[in-house]
């Protein structure tokens, strides 16, 4: 069975499309295998591979770890012994019975794992090719993005991608990084690395077939035209079921009882129940005008880029 792929730079809205697209019933949700950070990294159990670097690189030269063990996490098998030799903590133990329980049902009732991380942004040519994965890639207003991650206070690591040669030779624009190295300026930073990730991200899915790009902001703007499509496009069934889940999710402030998805369990991430068109208008104003015009020159401005169409000025839905 086909799995899904939801990536795209960490606050691009990974976690509400992996949540929106499972809602329907048909996948299990898998948190951000390749993050670093345990966890909801570094569980054997989910993926049995040691990650070293933020946006770990995999490509056929150096998968000989990675492809059995993402063979496993994406056949929704539950390594319950590898995760007991690492991981023993009460939470620890917790989340293997959650995990375990959700990877093994799933797996008996022929549902398909869905991965939401955004760290496999460098690497989703591989998980289309080797994987067989549909990869929904989101690609976010560079100022609403900028903006979030000078919000949660955020500085991109860039050593972390010069020290994986494979990932440099095979996204040599990411060179032009190396000139901000041991710079202050955070939105110089992350607006270089969404540059950096938008040009990837576009050369992706021109080369592969199974990669699909999407605007964040036009899923905010019109969620049930939009993910609708998404599932006709990864062949999930757009049922009543799933859409009045992402109906109720995405259009109002949840309410005590209408099911909405919320925090809650062992397997927290950055998506919270909300109205998209409301967050999608506030997220434009968490820079100053200066700020924001400042982002736009170095997102856009100098350089050629293939997505001069993607993000017009101003954002949408402000």
């Amino acid at each position: 069975m086909t799995p899904v792929l939801v990536t795209g730079l960490p606050r691009s809205g990974t976690s509400w499309t992996g949540r929106m697209l499972a809602a329907g019933g048909e996948l299990v949700y898998v948190n951000e295998p390749l993050n670093p950070q345990h966890p909801p990294g570094h569980c054997p159990g989910v993926l049995d591979a040691v990650v070293g670097h933020r946006f770990q690189y995999i490509c056929p030269d150096d998968e000989r770890d990675w492809l059995p063990a993402f063979t496993r996490t994406v056949a929704l098998r539950y390594g319950f012994l590898a995760e007991l030799r690492r991981n023993r903590s009460p939470y620890d133990l917790a989340r293997m019975v959650r995990y375990g329980a959700a990877f093994t049902l799933g797996r008996l009732a022929g549902r398909r794992a869905l991965l939401d991380d955004p760290f496999a942004l460098f690497s989703a040519g591989w998980f289309a090719d080797r994987l067989g994965c549909r990869v929904i890639i989101l690609l976010r207003d560079p100022v609403a993005f900028v903006g979030s991650w000078q919000r949660l206070g955020w500085t991109v690591h860039l050593d972390e991608l010069f020290d994986q040669p494979l990932l440099m030779r095979d996204h040599p624009h990411l060179e032009e990084l190396r000139a901000l190295t041991g710079t202050r300026d955070r939105i110089a930073t992350t607006t270089a690395l969404w540059r950096a990730a938008a040009i990837s991200a576009t050369r992706l899915a021109d080369r592969h077939p199974r990669i699909t790009l999407v605007r964040y902001e036009d899923l905010a703007l019109d969620p049930l035209t939009g993910f609708r499509g998404l599932y006709e496009q990864t062949g999930l069934t757009w049922s009543a079921r799933a859409r009045e889940r992402v109906r109720r999710a995405c259009t109002a402030a949840p309410r005590a009882g209408t099911g909405g998805f919320s925090w809650h369990g062992l397997s927290r991430t950055a998506y919270r129940p909300t109205d998209s068109r409301r967050a999608l208008a506030e997220a434009g104003a968490r820079l100053s005008p200066q700020e924001a015009h400042r982002v736009r020159e170095l997102a856009f401005g100098g350089h050629p880029a293939p997505f001069p169409a993607l993000f017009p000025d101003p954002l949408p839905g402000t």
